[in-house]
C-alpha cells in the first residue's frame, strides 16, 4: 500500500485534502520559499477541517538552508508543541550540522512524543546512509527525499537504494516535482510513500507591491491532485 501525503498552504488546499484519497496532510507556509511554519490560526482550522487526514505540521523557522542557532532551535521547539498542542499528528522537521543530522535539535523534537519526519534537508546531508542509520537510532518516522536531485523522477535508482538500504526501519518517502506521469516509475522503487504539492500559481492582483505578491500565489490544483491520486491507487493495484 502506497500512502499519499498532500502539501497544503491555503485553506483551498484543505478542501482538496478533505476528499478522499489523500492519507496524510504536511501543512506549511510560503512553499515558494521551500516551506516554513504555518500559523497556529492555520493548524487549528486544518485539524477541524470535516473529512481532513492527519495533519502533519512543517516547523521549520526561516527559509534558507538548515543550520540553526540555538535562538532558531528554541523557536522550533516551541513550535512543535504548540502544533502538537493545537492536534496535529505529527511534525516535519530538519536540521544539518557539519554536513550530518544534526542530532541534538532531532532528539529533543522526538522527545516531545511527536510522530517526526526528517524532511529534504536530508537531501543535504553527506552520507545518505549514515543519515538513515542515525534517524533510525533517533526514533525518526520517515524521510522526505528526492534523493538528491531537484526532481525525484531523475534519481530513481539512488531512491531504490534508500529504500533498500532503509529496509523497513524507517519509511522513505518520495517527493520533490512529482506529477502524475511519474507516479508509476516512483512506485516501482519500493517506496511506500508519495509526497506532492499539486500546486498551481494564481494571477496576481496588482495594487501595491508587498515583495513578491505581484507575481501571484500558489494553491493546490484541484485536476492535478485528482490525477496523481488516480496513479497511486492505480499503482496499488
Amino acid at each position: 500500500m502506497v500512502a499519499f501525503e498532500l502539501a497544503v498552504q491555503d485553506a483551498h488546499g484543505l478542501a482538496v485534502a478533505a476528499r478522499p484519497g489523500v492519507d496524510r496532510i504536511e501543512l506549511c507556509s510560503a512553499l515558494p520559499l521551500g516551506g516554513v511554519t504555518p500559523s497556529l490560526g492555520f493548524i487549528e482550522a486544518a485539524v477541524a477541517t470535516p473529512g481532513i487526514p492527519p495533519v502533519h505540521v512543517l516547523v521549520r523557522p526561516r527559509p534558507g538552508g538548515f543550520d540553526y542557532s540555538p535562538d532558531e532551535v528554541a523557536t522550533t521547539l516551541s513550535d512543535v508543541r504548540h502544533a502538537l498542542a493545537a492536534g496535529a499528528s505529527g511534525v516535519v522537521i530538519g536540521g544539518v550540522r557539519d554536513g550530518r543530522v544534526d542530532a541534538e535539535l532531532v532528539s529533543r523534537v522526538v522527545e516531545t512524543g511527536a510522530d517526526v519526519t526528517f524532511h529534504r534537508a536530508f537531501d543535504a546531508l553527506a552520507d545518505p546512509a549514515e543519515a538513515i542509520d542515525d534517524l533510525v537510532k533517533l526514533g525518526v518516522r520517515r524521510i522526505l527525499t528526492s534523493a538528491g536531485a531537484s526532481r525525484v523522477a531523475d534519481a530513481l535508482p539512488a531512491l531504490a537504494r534508500l529504500v533498500s538500504t532503509a529496509a523497513d526501519r524507517i519509511e522513505i518517502m518520495a517527493g520533490g516535482g512529482v506529477r502524475p506521469d511519474v507516479i508509476a516509475a516512483i512506485v516501482q522503487t519500493g517506496v511506500p510513500a508519495v509526497h506532492a504539492s499539486a500546486k498551481r500559481t494564481l494571477p496576481g492582483t496588482g495594487g501595491v507591491s508587498l515583495g513578491t505578491a505581484d507575481a501571484g500565489r500558489e494553491t493546490t490544483d484541484e485536476a492535478e491532485a485528482a490525477r496523481i491520486i488516480a496513479e497511486i491507487q492505480s499503482a496499488r493495484q
